[in-house]
């Protein structure tokens, strides 16, 4: 990954980091220490893997565990979304909050991390770094 895709990956992260921020503020108040507090977590894991694997020279394990962290905060993210969370504005739920807009801008920019992630693999395999 050169210098031009790290900077790409970083201001992804923080434009999802920015984002995650404002909709995991408005889960209600019993989750904001629960699974808000784990999803914030990952992130901010998912973010020193970035940078850790972005200093090594042999990255392999480092990567594998980006890719894994990215998929639990995947699978963080679902579940908050299947308990509803998404649907709640200041900690409490309204009918009238687009649970559906958040969890797909959000699962967007999940992909597209994702994505910039599986290329950086791919790129490392084929230099037979792997």
């Amino acid at each position: 990954m050169g210098i031009h895709s790290e900077a790409q990956l970083n201001r992804k992260f923080m434009e999802f980091i920015k984002l995650l921020n404002i909709y995991l503020n408005h889960f209600p108040k019993h989750e904001k220490y629960a699974l808000a507090k784990r999803i914030r977590n990952t992130a901010y894991e998912l973010y020193d893997y970035i940078t850790e694997a972005q200093k090594k020279y042999f990255k392999k394990t480092t990567l594998t565990l980006l890719d894994i962290t990215h998929e639990k905060l995947r699978m963080q993210i679902y579940l908050a979304y299947e308990l509803g969370y998404f649907k709640f504005k200041n900690g409490k739920a309204e009918s009238n909050v687009s649970a559906g807009h958040r969890i797909q801008a959000i699962t967007n920019l999940i992909d597209e991390l994702g994505k910039m992630i599986g290329g950086w693999i791919k790129k490392i395999k084929e230099q037979n770094n792997w």
